[in-house]
């Protein structure tokens, strides 16, 4: 591929199926940042050790503040990344003896509003909510304008911060009619004892309290709005619990417009930090 077509794949901004380009062996970058994700039937069957918890009751008490607990939010891709192809094609380690580009585009409403801006201000604004919670919070990404940082890099931010909670956000770009909903995201097989139950619950409690905020499981991947999954980097270089959160699917209209909306962030970042204080308590 010349220098120029390379140039061209990776500015096309890509369907965020699983929040990162499509693993390689090796460290050999992909020829496409292309991201889709896999129909359910691929979804590897979680181990009992780890298999997420049923969706629970939701007449669960509020959960208490949860000072000196430590979260890092994760908001995926970024503002820079389409002009900047050279830097996030490059090469990087996926876990599991695979490699994967650096990061990718993201998806894109089809009014244009980005998944960048999306995860960018829906991060903050669970930040701010678990902050005056007495939780200290870090983020991947310190603006929406730079570039990365890499998968591997956002994996080891959490590492760092011996995090109790890892959440990384993003939303889906499947142009199929008709889908909709979120899922969730875990490593499965899991690679350590975080990546097993704890991870497992997290993403219970996330799930459930977004069920419980009003938004809708996804009808085309997943089951019960969890899906695990072994070709996710960031979860995969893991060392602390971590998940993924696809909130939505941009390409559908409603959730387009709910995404696009300061209301409708609002109300995604609510529901994720319902969860969180739920898994933290």
């Amino acid at each position: 591929m010349t220098p120029l077509a390379l140039a061209l794949a990776v500015t096309a901004l890509v369907a965020c199926g699983n929040g990162e380009p499509a693993a390689t062996s090796g460290t050999t970058p992909a020829t496409s940042t292309e991201a889709t994700t896999p129909p359910e039937s691929s979804t590897p069957a979680a181990p009992s050790s780890s298999a997420p918890p049923p969706p629970s009751s939701s007449s669960e008490q509020p959960p208490p503040p949860a000072k000196g607990k430590v979260v890092v939010l994760d908001p995926g891709h970024n503002g820079g990344n389409s002009k900047n192809p050279a830097v996030i094609n490059k090469p990087v380690p996926a876990g599991r003896g695979k490699g994967k580009p650096c990061n990718t585009t993201g998806t894109q409403t089809n009014a244009g509003y980005t998944e960048h801006a999306f995860t960018w201000d829906v991060a903050n604004r669970v930040k701010n909510m678990l902050t005056a919670k007495g939780v200290r919070v870090e983020l991947t990404r310190p603006s929406d304008t730079g570039v990365g940082p890499c998968v591997n890099e956002r994996a080891e931010i959490g590492n760092r911060a011996n995090a109790d909670a890892v959440v990384s956000i993003h939303s889906d770009g499947s142009t199929t009619a008709g889908h909709h909903g979120f899922h969730i995201i875990y490593s499965n097989p899991p690679l350590n004892p975080a990546q097993g139950t704890p991870s497992a619950k997290l993403a219970g409690a996330v799930r459930d309290a977004m069920r419980d905020g009003g938004i809708p499981l996804s009808n085309y991947t997943g089951k019960a709005g969890l899906n695990g999954r072994d070709d996710i980097a960031g979860l995969n270089l893991s060392t602390r619990p971590a998940i993924m959160v696809e909130c939505a699917n941009m390409r559908d209209a409603t959730e387009a417009a709910l995404a696009a909306s300061p209301e409708g962030r609002q109300k995604y970042a609510g529901a994720i930090a319902e969860g969180l204080l739920r898994y933290l308590a």
